[in-house]
């Protein structure tokens, strides 16, 4: 009798590791996610035959992680944003830990997408993309606080969503979801401890400042993707990206501008808003002047000629014949 194979082997552990729902609606067929906080299983709703995936925290004896993925879960349930994946359903498994089920989102990070944005035009759309559900999560009291390319899906029609919101905080009204809830801090982390990502969290967020934590953290990390996009590096830990993008002479001076503003290292002076910033960006695609950059006579004059090229040379094209028709009449 032959034995398996190793991938045949590896197979049987992964789907023998798979959790126990407690339900024939769903029914798992592999794993497609795994990170700090839990996994996340591709699988079949029977009732409603359709494919979406379900997120399952990794330990089973964590009120941590429990409350995160509930955090979560509610928070998905508040965001209906084409930007932001919705969520189906929610239970708990045979052993007690809870998860949520949603939307399986086909395509592929922003970072294994970034070979395909082949034009500055391309990538400064797709970041619009990333900053309109952001803005929406703001609008409703909500931070992301991990916003990094991992968490940024790119459909193959490119759509583009906003993924993993286990350790947003909800602030005002929205953190009075039940009766039930354990006391603040309602994004499943203690007073002091440091979550997001190297290299894309704000030096305020590293400090562990918790309490100073507002939209313009997102707003750094959205200077960092900014940054990855424009550059195809990822800020270095440590460092004053703010700086380094501004000494990119290959990068227009409006844009570097943008990137500086959106990393600086205080709050204070970066754009108060995701919307403001991707404000900028956008009148940046459209030819126009941006707040973050003071434009020189030279720069305005270039801008100006390039914005309104067709119309200049109509214009010249108008005069020339002119002088040719009056130097022939004459």
């Amino acid at each position: 009798m032959s034995g398996l194979s190793d991938a045949a082997v590896s197979r049987l552990r992964a789907a023998a590791a798979w959790p126990e729902l407690g339900t024939d609606r769903y029914e798992i067929l592999e794993e497609i996610g795994r990170g700090g906080m839990g996994a996340v299983y591709r699988a079949v709703d029977a009732e409603l035959d359709r494919e979406v995936a379900i997120k399952v925290p990794h330990d089973a004896h964590s009120p941590g992680l429990d409350r995160r993925l509930r955090t979560e879960a509610r928070v998905l349930a508040k965001l209906e944003h084409p930007g932001i994946v919705p969520i189906h359903d929610v239970g708990r498994l045979s052993d007690g830990r809870l998860f949520y089920v949603m939307k399986h989102v086909r395509g592929r990070t922003l970072r294994d997408h970034l070979g395909e944005l082949t034009s500055l035009n391309e990538r400064l759309r797709v970041f619009e993309r990333i900053c309109e559900p952001v803005a929406f999560a703001h609008a409703h009291g909500c931070i992301h606080r991990d916003l990094k390319p991992e968490n940024v899906m790119v459909g193959s029609f490119g759509e583009v969503m906003v993924m993993d919101w286990g350790v947003a905080r909800v602030s005002g009204a929205d953190q009075n979801t039940t009766a039930t809830d354990a006391p603040p801090p309602r994004d499943g982390t203690q007073p002091g401890t440091v979550v997001g990502t190297v290299g894309f969290m704000p030096p305020e967020q590293a400090r562990g400042s918790s309490a100073s934590i507002d939209e313009r953290a997102d707003v750094y990390s959205l200077g960092a993707i900014l940054y990855l996009l424009l550059t195809g590096e990822v800020p270095v830990p440590g460092s004053d990206p703010a700086a380094a993008i501004r000494r990119r002479s290959d990068l227009p001076r409006p844009l570097r501008s943008i990137g500086a503003r959106a990393l600086a290292a205080s709050p204070d002076d970066r754009y108060r808003s995701v919307a403001a910033l991707a404000d900028d960006v956008s009148r940046f695609r459209a030819g126009q002047a941006v707040d973050a950059h003071v434009e020189t006579l030279v720069e305005r004059t270039v801008r100006f000629t390039r914005t309104y090229r067709a119309a200049i040379l109509l214009v010249l094209a108008y005069i020339v014949m002119r002088g040719l028709v009056a130097v022939l009449a004459g």
